[in-house]
């Protein structure tokens, strides 16, 4: 990354900060390069928007968005989608929610592909978080696919989590509790004109009173009707007392520990795997795996005579 795009990072230039986040989708750019802004990165709050399709994720979060500019807050939105098969690209980005804010310097909005990953959220998501927190983004949102239990991911990217759910979702809550129970910080059922919103909302407060874990705040639950605005503000004002209680008990410092010590984690697998994977290797398991029939050795076996070649 050269000097010139770190300050433009670093003033808030829209134009350096969408070619930045461009270089980290494309694999341009190392990490080693990108550490030269973490230490900007600290001071940002970041969000995670989650829940199953059709929650009403996008209008909660621009809703949210304009609450947070209403309040003076810079706001940072990574969008995660699903992935074209086709183009490897971006099939659901709100190209209308994005441009409302095209002249506006105090949001940053980027629709990005989830690359297959079953968390909902691309792999380098941190690293684009990274680059609107040096901007200086007082908010940083992820909204991301809903795809069940494999949210989990975004928990280790959010501060805090939100997890949104519509009426119709009562049924599904006894199978999906114990996951929901582990990643939502927050829950907001959604569409609560509907039937069925408050005993929703009921049956959650009883379950989380219930299962919580005793290291954990209990998730207050909030109904709103996203697309009347109804009931944002209530959402808002939770979302900083709950970071509050998280900052007074030492939660969010162990929250964004653990986040820290994944992302290192990770970077190390990734640098080994890519290390041991020479072309000579990747040639054997070709050759061992050409035919189904052919193959007699277990799967550990093979990765032990691969693990002691030089």
């Amino acid at each position: 990354m050269s000097q010139k795009l770190i300050h433009g990072i670093l003033e808030n230039d829209h134009g350096s900060i969408a070619k930045a986040i461009t270089l980290i989708e494309n694999n341009q750019i190392s990490s080693s390069s990108l550490s030269k802004i973490y230490s900007y990165t600290s001071k940002s709050i970041r969000i995670g928007i989650t829940g199953p399709p059709g929650a009403g994720k996008s209008t909660l979060t621009n809703n949210l968005m304009e609450t947070f500019l209403a309040n003076k807050k810079t706001v940072g939105v990574i969008a995660v989608d699903p992935t074209s098969p086709f183009t490897g690209g971006s099939l659901l980005g709100d190209r209308i929610r994005m441009n409302k804010y095209t002249w506006n310097d105090q949001v940053f909005i980027r629709s990005v592909g989830n690359n297959g990953d079953l968390g909902g959220l691309s792999r380098k998501s941190q690293e684009i978080g990274d680059v609107l927190a040096a901007s200086g983004k007082d908010i940083i949102i992820y909204e991301t696919v809903g795809v069940g239990q494999g949210e989990h991911d975004i928990v280790n990217t959010a501060d805090i989590c939100i997890v949104v759910l519509v009426p119709e979702s009562g049924d599904e809550i006894q199978l999906m509790k114990a996951g929901l129970i582990e990643i939502a910080d927050i829950f907001v059922v959604n569409k609560s004109d509907r039937d069925g919103a408050n005993r929703l909302a009921s049956l959650l407060k009883n379950v989380l009173h219930s299962f919580n874990p005793k290291d954990k705040i209990e998730p207050p639950v909030f109904n709103t009707i996203a697309t009347q605005s109804n009931g944002i503000v209530e959402l808002f004002f939770g979302i900083q007392n709950h970071l509050e209680s998280m900052t007074q008990c030492g939660l969010l410092d162990r929250r964004r520990l653990d986040r820290y010590k994944k992302r290192v984690f990770d970077l190390v697998r990734e640098k080994l795997e890519n290390t041991f994977w020479s072309n000579d290797k990747i040639k054997i398991l070709d050759q061992l795996t050409q035919k189904l029939e052919q193959i007699k050795k277990a799967p550990n076996v093979i990765a032990k005579e691969l693990l002691g070649k030089s």
